[in-house]
């Protein structure tokens, strides 16, 4: 049995992250569940046909419940049910429940195979735990029979820091469900009553924190097992790693390059003052107001710039981290409260100073980690209003000098100015951090894994020494070393020069090995800057697919590819199809939660599961390969059969253009996941090359999510683990397929020799690395580069293979 969920609301970007929060504390996934929420346009509201449409789509059979946020979605809803099947009709219900609390339970639930009616249940009670901790009254629960069987009893401490949370509660429930065992829990340190083990509502009133005794009284034939599941996931502190509901930061204190380049100069360090609130200006309430809405507007330009230069460059998973400030600025209850300032009186600035500081004040008081670290992000947003109103142009406020910090959000990276900016130190992070990549994209010197005591020492300095290419990071420098690193400076500056200078000629080795040299692009400008790239040997396409509300049509694609390759001048482009997922969503593909979004469904998988998405795209590839050298590139494959799959959806592409198969159309995968790597034998015979995305491959060779700064150190693509499946890939790809590397390491010119010696022979960079990576390669002796790569491959860790290089 599985209920499905459908989830309405005013607002999409508040339900999908309901639904993102409920999907957190769902094991594996598996439940069915639809949003029907915002308008077409991107407005806030509801729509009946809409709701009616996701209620059919969730129905499996087993009966649907819809969860409402307030007013008129009620409403909305109601008229949907009219609109539907009566069969669907007769197994809705619409629950009264609050619709992030209720969405949560109603997902555990719904997952552990609970019915109709106990999911609305469930959902309806899940205010009980808020509630009582609050001091209010809870009803109490209703007497459930007891199944009969032996009995089982047994006691666990809680060791979390954040106690029995809505996560761990999670676990303990969908534990439990489904076997034959009445399960009853009691807070003993709090001397509480017993609640049912199968509801998280009634879970999550236990209170239990760290240090608090939980009794466990089980009945039934499978109690003895029931016991047995929660002390096991008690032992394991309920998937919370080291205890504490996030994972435990890794030490550092080695400096590591993270961009190359010399940086020179005073210490900026992060601020947390505010911009002062600027001076009153006389006006009617309608002009306040008015002040207020162009100095919002203004904001929302830029945010979106930054937003959509940081989705290009560096993902759009990673983007979206711009979009609940792009929703602060529009929120309704924010704007009420500012419009009623003002309506008392109040300039447009101190209005909105007032309001957004009762918003940083209500989460910087939360009693949640997470929910009062979103309190710096409020006051971002306060602060850059503030300017706007008055008339403080954002660089005039972010300092100049080399910056200093503990780490670096892509948010920090994205507005950095690199004329003010000479070069960044953090203590911690990595390489392979979105806040580095996007760093060596605006070509950024930075040094990462400092360390918190060189960071400290940095923040007191007078002046800063950093060479982002060894990773050097001298505080308050002699003389000696001063003269030193302006010397690298120069000679770095002549080093590029040289190489633009070459940069339309070929990469070729010193005894003759020609190695191709590619840009990775995400538009038709990134093309345009690529000077000297053979090739692009990536092309994001999601660029295509980005900001709007639905999919780009085949014109529309195809007129955004053609564009890159005729700002190409002739050279092949590679067109990686659509590489979105679970991990990196669009508002037009909705996805049911995936506990672990980065294994699920993304790239190739999604595209196969959405036939006509991936029709389109690749009819629009075709139309371009009959004028234009092109390679189309399927990304995160893992098995032949998806590939051969892939390969008949550009068939099929090729008789729907109906002109015949494109002369140079050429078919390759991204290789990504290690067993990919490890069986490249068994693709080479169905693709004309292989490229390596480092960066995807790194994170699951190592277990280190690259957008989790708290692991981002281990993220090493040199690590020979990594090192040793590009070898595996190009062993498996034999002299006739070409093997690509187009991820982060690529772009490292000192490593270069070692990737050449490995086997591969096309790299792909950022548009302006090109022109240098060129000259690194002419600089390589392909027996010496062997040699290198057989001591890198023997080496035990990142670390090592960074001392081969130099």
């Amino acid at each position: 049995m599985t209920v499905g969920l459908v989830v309405v609301s005013h607002s999409r970007a508040l339900a999908d992250a309901a639904v993102g929060l409920a999907g957190e504390m769902v094991s594996g996934g598996g439940v069915a569940l639809e949003v029907a929420a915002g308008l077409d346009d991107g407005g806030f509201g509801t729509d009946a046909v809409a709701i009616g449409e996701a209620i059919a789509a969730a129905d499996r059979g087993d009966g649907v419940v819809v969860l409402m946020d307030l007013g008129s979605a009620v409403l909305s809803a109601e008229l949907a049910l009219e609109l539907v099947d009566d069969d669907v009709r007769g197994r809705a219900v619409l629950c009264p429940a609050p619709l992030v609390e209720g969405l949560v339970v109603a997902a555990v639930s719904a997952a552990g195979g609970a019915s109709t009616a106990e999911v609305a249940a469930e959902a309806a009670g899940a205010l009980d735990a808020k509630t009582a901790h609050l001091g209010g009254a809870v009803a109490e629960p209703t007497p459930q029979e007891s199944v009969s069987g032996p009995g089982e009893t047994a006691t666990f401490t809680v060791r979390m820091p954040h106690g029995l949370h809505a996560r761990p509660a999670a676990q303990l429930v969908s534990a439990v469900r489904g076997l034959d065992a009445d399960v009853r829990l009691r807070n003993v340190t709090l001397d509480g009553p017993e609640v049912s083990g199968a509801s998280l509502s009634k879970v999550a009133t236990l209170g239990a924190l760290q240090g608090h005794e939980v009794a466990v009284r089980a009945h039934g034939d499978d109690a003895a097992e029931a016991v047995r599941r929660l002390l096991a996931l008690a032992e394991d502190d309920f998937g919370e790693s080291a205890g504490t509901g996030e994972v435990a930061p890794v030490p550092t204190g080695r400096p590591i390059p993270a961009s190359p380049g010399i940086g020179l100069g005073a210490v900026r360090t992060t601020g947390t003052t505010a911009v002062e609130v600027p001076p009153a200006r006389p006006g009617t309430p309608d002009e306040q107001r008015g002040r207020l809405d162009e100095a919002r507007t203004d904001v929302r330009g830029r945010l979106q710039t930054v937003r959509d230069r940081a989705a290009r460059e560096i993902g759009t998973a990673e983007a979206a981290i711009f979009d609940a400030q792009l929703l602060l600025l529009d929120d309704p209850d924010v704007l009420d409260d500012a419009g009623a300032r003002v309506d008392a009186g109040a300039d447009a600035a101190r209005a909105w100073a007032d309001a957004l500081d009762e918003v940083e004040g209500r989460l910087a008081a939360a009693p949640d980690e997470y929910m009062r670290a979103r309190a710096r992000d409020v006051a971002d947003v306060r602060d850059q209003v503030l300017r706007a109103l008055g008339g403080v142009v954002p660089e005039d406020a972010a300092g100049e000098g080399i910056l200093v910090a503990d780490d670096l959000t892509p948010a920090d990276a994205a507005v950095l100015d690199p004329a003010r900016t000479p070069a960044v130190v953090l203590a911690g992070s990595s390489p392979t951090a979105h806040a580095a990549i996007l760093l060596r994209a605006r070509g950024v010197p930075a040094v990462v894994g400092v360390g918190a005591a060189l960071a400290a020492r940095a923040r007191e300095a007078g002046v800063l020494a950093v060479d982002g290419t060894t990773g050097d990071v001298v505080v308050d420098p002699d003389p000696a070393t001063l003269a030193d690193f302006r010397a690298r400076a120069q000679a770095l500056a002549d080093r590029r020069d040289d190489a633009l200078r070459a940069a339309h000629e070929p990469a070729v080795t010193r005894d003759g090995t020609t190695v191709l040299v590619g840009a990775n692009v995400g538009s038709a400008a990134d093309a345009a800057a690529a000077v000297g790239a053979d090739l692009a040997g990536l092309v994001r396409t999601e660029f295509c697919f980005l900001d709007r509300h639905d999919a780009p049509d085949v014109d529309e694609q195809e007129a955004a590819y053609r564009a890159i390759a005729e700002a190409m001048g002739g050279q092949r482009i590679t067109l990686r199809t659509l590489d979105v997922g679970g991990d990196k969503p669009l508002d037009y593909l909705p996805m049911p939660p995936e506990a672990n979004p980065f294994l699920g469904v993304r790239g190739l998988r999604l595209a196969l599961a959405r036939p006509q998405l991936l029709a389109d795209q690749l009819q629009a590839v075709v139309r371009v390969a009959h004028d234009h050298p092109v390679d189309v590139m399927f990304p995160m494959v893992a098995d032949v059969h998806e590939l051969t799959a892939a390969r008949q959806a550009l068939d099929d592409a090729v008789a729907a253009v109906g002109r015949g198969r494109p002369d140079g159309l050429r078919v390759g995968i991204m290789v990504e996941i290690p067993a990919t790597a490890l069986k490249s034998a068994a693709f080479a015979p169905h693709v004309d090359f292989l490229s390596i995305g480092t960066n995807d491959l790194t994170q699951y060779a190592l277990a280190a999510e690259r957008g989790n700064d708290a692991v981002a150190a281990i993220g090493d693509a040199l690590d020979p683990g990594v090192l040793a499946l590009i070898a595996a890939t190009s062993r498996g790809a034999g002299d006739d397929v070409l093997v690509a590397v187009c991820g982060e390491l690529a772009g490292d010119e000192r490593a270069a020799a070692l990737l050449i010696g490995l086997g591969v022979r096309e790299l792909s960079v950022a548009p302006a690395a090109v022109a240098g990576v060129k000259q690194a390669v002419r600089a390589v002796d392909l027996d010496a580069a062997r040699e290198l790569a057989a001591a890198a491959l023997g080496s035990p860790d990142a670390r090592a293979v960074r001392g081969l290089l130099g």
